[in-house]
């Protein structure tokens, strides 16, 4: 009776700690989502599961603003490039059949596809390492372009005779023209279309009740409204209308954040593809250098504070989307949103983060301005790529050659981690002697452990910079357009210049000539072209060996 009552007390308070916790982490959900969803705004529907068992599922937000319709978790929305994985299970479920091989030309599927020689393989296309041009980073590919009814030959016609970016498996270049084709593929390979295969071997077999091939025309119960913000600050419009034969097997599906998380538990419990199929396809492709992609097919491989992850984003017209799974802790999180504006990437991070009970950012700790000197020095990769360690105001930064600046905070010895980021950094000491800092490990959402050495090398100086006046800087000030859903907007702040492209956070600018400017968070030039009267209706940008045009809409 004793050990009854013993065993009593302990579930009891195990059931109450459970409970707690859940509650504990239900609010902390709710603290997160609200802040960035408001609730007249777009929205989102979101979802967090641990072990198969559903522990959060709430939405935000409106389904349809012009109605004024609140967003339900039932809510039916695009869901972009998570697309690609239903894709790639395909073609590995066509494998398993003996349909095709991975190997496979692709002229086997389309004799007269231009390949200029090279081999391109059904693998090249599923690891976005076929060298062949993305449409949708076609000059040709306008708002105009966007409406077009596209059959899928018509659609391979459009993009097929573009010159090659590079030999395949030469690099990795994100890229949607693979995965049209792989599309082709799928329908040469089954006999039926794109649309009827992921129907009858997905979404039916799997329960999946709300999840659709994204057509415009059928009336699809719940399905929620996309948008876009507007010019006007803190509004929003209509997302422009994007044809969904376009995007088809790279990014043309619709779903809701439960059949997503179905989906997932059937591909990762062997439902889908058999266990070698998903061991392929959540593999990181390497390329014959060593490089590691951190793809797979229609698969991202990442890392959450040291816990793998296997995920995929989405982007499309007044939509984006984000589904994370930890393969280790069980852990799945989707997060679908009714609005191109806001990436929900690190909401899902942070989502799975708090599941698994590891902090997003770790508690700072106070060090000495003169202490922080010891870490500063020029560190290189094995690739000899540099990463730059610095002290600027008593405060540590890091930053990789050509890359974004960032703020570094120590939390431990030797330990920091990056502002607003899931990043760290460890630096480790020589053995004996005086112990200085000799290397740093970097852990980020990408790769785990990635090594930089510490060098003799002298840190870049500082680029001289000129003032201006306001009244110089002023004529600079308006929004420019780079390409289509990418603009530079210029503002002016007192005697500063800040520039902020689509999506991105503003920077300040610096000048370096009456008409050139630069970034110090960030390794990129801009300079404005004034005409004969000093209007300046024309800027480009210099990145990366890249230059860019611009020209001023506002």
């Amino acid at each position: 009776m004793v050990k009854l009552k013993s065993c009593l007390s302990f579930c009891l308070f195990l059931s109450l700690s459970i409970h707690v916790f859940s509650q504990n982490l239900t609010e902390s959900f709710d603290n997160l989502l609200g802040q960035t969803f408001k609730a007249d705004g777009p929205g989102a529907a979101v979802l967090v599961s641990k072990k198969g068992q559903i522990i959060y599922h709430k939405a935000f937000g409106m389904a349809n603003l012009e109605l004024g319709v609140p967003l339900r978790t039932d809510h039916v929305f695009r869901i972009g490039s998570v697309t690609k994985q239903f894709t790639g299970a395909a073609i590995m479920q066509l494998a398993e059949q003996g349909k095709l091989s991975l190997q496979d030309d692709l002229t086997k599927f389309i004799p007269d596809y231009p390949t200029h020689g090279k081999k391109i393989t059904v693998e090249h296309l599923l690891t976005h390492t076929s060298g062949i041009k993305s449409y949708t980073g076609m000059k040709e590919w306008t708002p105009e372009v966007h409406r077009k009814d596209f059959t899928v030959g018509e659609l391979i016609d459009y993009f097929k005779n573009q010159p090659m970016d590079f030999d395949p498996d030469a690099k990795w270049e994100y890229n949607n023209s693979g995965y049209i084709l792989l599309g082709y593929i799928i329908e040469k390979a089954s006999g039926q279309t794109y649309t009827e295969y992921v129907t009858e071997h997905f979404f039916k077999p799997l329960g999946m009740n709300n999840s659709y091939y994204g057509d415009v025309a059928p009336v699809i119960k719940n399905r929620a409204a996309g948008y876009s913000k507007s010019d006007v600050a803190g509004t929003y419009q209509n997302a422009p209308y994007l044809s969904m034969t376009q995007p088809y097997a790279a990014g043309s599906l619709l779903s809701t954040v439960e059949d997503l998380h179905i989906w997932t538990r059937a591909l990762h419990s062997g439902k889908v593809v058999k266990s070698e199929s998903l061991r392929k396809m959540t593999q990181s492709y390497l390329l014959p250098d060593g490089t590691n992609t951190h793809y797979g097919y229609g698969l991202q491989m990442g890392n959450l504070l040291g816990s793998p992850t296997v995920e995929h984003s989405g982007g499309i017209h007044g939509f984006l989307s984000d589904l994370v799974y930890l393969p280790k802790e069980e852990v799945c999180v989707a997060i679908l949103t009714n609005c191109d504006c806001e990436p929900p990437h690190d909401l899902t991070a942070k989502l799975a983060a708090l599941t698994v009970g590891k902090p997003f950012q770790p508690t700072a700790i106070a060090i000495e301005t003169n202490a922080l000197e010891q870490y500063v020095g020029v560190y290189e990769n094995e690739k000899k790529e540099q990463r730059l360690i610095t002290v600027e105001n008593g405060q540590l930064h890091s930053q990789r050659s050509g890359g974004t600046k960032y703020k570094i905070m120590p939390y431990g010895t030797d330990q920091f981690f990056f502002e607003e980021s899931f990043a760290r950094i460890t630096f480790e000491r020589e053995k004996g002697g005086e112990k200085k800092v000799s290397r740093a490990i970097v852990n980020d959402r990408v790769a785990a452990d990635n090594l930089w050495v510490r060098t003799d090398k002298p840190l870049p100086a500082a680029r001289p910079e000129i003032t201006l006046s306001e009244q110089d800087l002023d004529k600079f000030v308006g929004e420019y357009q780079l390409m289509p859903g990418f603009n530079i907007a210029v503002t002016r702040e007192g005697a500063q210049l800040f520039c902020q492209a689509t999506g991105q956070p503003r920077f300040e600018v610096f000048a370096a000539s009456p008409t050139r400017f630069f970034l110090k968070v960030v390794q990129a030039d801009i300079e404005f072209y004034p005409d004969e009267h000093g209007k300046v209706d024309k800027m480009a940008l210099f990145q990366g060996g890249q230059e860019i045009e611009g020209k001023r809409i506002k």
